[in-house]
């Protein structure tokens, strides 16, 4: 059975994936063949999905919804094309990442073509409080990444540290995406503070499940290698509770793998994470952090788009992808 917030707005979805096509056009041709690539390949969509529930909920229904959709999926994208030169992967969605086809050169350049395509996007709503939003959402994801950068390879980064850095890098794209859609709306303060809100708590309850999966998934569902974060020296929230409460043996195991950014050691740091309750606390935490957004929203008048905004929480936090 599909699930209420992607049934809702299957047919606005379509529209969407209609204007990223023919935003994305140039007559570059490895532009195109990039983007092509990395459309084809899918994925959520969750974050347009968010900026088209929020208008919804706020009673907008204009096209102007899906460009601003589409603009927030196409920085999303420019973020992941930067995200896997930086981190060297080679896997995404199960399928070769761009910088592995295409080389790392053409995956940054590309990403900086979305990110301006996106601003080229953003302008036609003739919106200046939208412009305002999205320019410092792109500004702090960039900081979020450059604070997991620095916190590579250091098994000193405590759990407040690596909720800030998923706040900024993940948490502020989401929170932007619902907000968008309240501003196209004409949504008041405190509708618009309200969506926002929600965006933010899903976005931290998305990312740490997203850490859980990588010592609890299965690889070819959720189409990375396993232990991916550990050899690339990322102290995920597992991670930081395990070299925490587990074993003296558990939290060193932990402390030289992330130091060292290896996989070498994967099957034992494997076994701590999981034998210490790691996991079941990070995933406690995302439940947390998907009921604040629950509540966040508990004001707002009952809707459809409410509804499967409701149960996209409940998704985010007990997905095996």
């Amino acid at each position: 059975m599909t699930p209420l917030f992607r049934s809702l707005i299957a047919d606005d979805m379509q529209a969407v994936d209609r204007v990223i096509r023919t935003r994305l056009h140039s007559d570059v041709v490895l532009i195109r063949q990039v983007s092509e690539y990395i459309i084809s390949a899918g994925g959520k969509r969750l974050r347009p999905a968010l900026t088209l529930l929020s208008g919804q909920a706020c009673g907008y229904r204009g096209e102007h919804l899906f460009e601003l959709a589409a603009m927030v999926e196409c920085i999303h994208t420019a973020t992941l094309l930067h995200d896997d030169v930086v981190d060297e992967s080679e896997l995404r969605r199960g399928r070769e990442t761009a910088n592995a086809l295409f080389g790392n050169a053409a995956s940054v350049l590309v990403g900086d073509f979305l990110y301006t395509r996106a601003f080229q996007m953003m302008v036609t709503t003739d919106n200046m409080r939208i412009l305002q939003v999205m320019a410092e959402a792109t500004n702090i994801i960039a900081e979020g990444e450059v604070l997991q950068l620095l916190n590579i390879g250091n098994a000193d980064v405590d759990e407040t540290a690596y909720l800030q850095v998923i706040e900024y890098k993940t948490a502020k794209l989401f929170e932007a995406a619902c907000r968008v859609g309240a501003l196209l709306a004409g949504a008041d303060a405190a509708t618009e503070t309200a969506l926002a809100d929600y965006g933010r708590y899903l976005g931290c309850a998305f990312q740490i499940i997203d850490d859980v999966l990588d010592y609890s998934g299965d690889a070819e569902t959720i189409g990375k290698s396993l232990g991916d974060d550990l050899a690339e020296g990322k102290p995920t929230l597992p991670l930081i509770y395990t070299m925490k409460h587990g074993s003296p043996e558990e939290a060193e195991c932990v402390r030289q793998a992330i130091t060292h950014a290896s996989r070498d050691h994967f099957q034992q740091v494997l076994s701590a994470v999981q034998s210490c309750g790691a996991l079941g606390y990070a995933h406690q935490a995302a439940v947390q952090a998907s009921q604040k957004a629950i509540a966040a929203i508990a004001g707002l008048p009952e809707s459809d788009a409410l509804r499967a905004m409701r149960e996209l929480a409940d998704y985010a936090v007990n997905r095996q992808s």
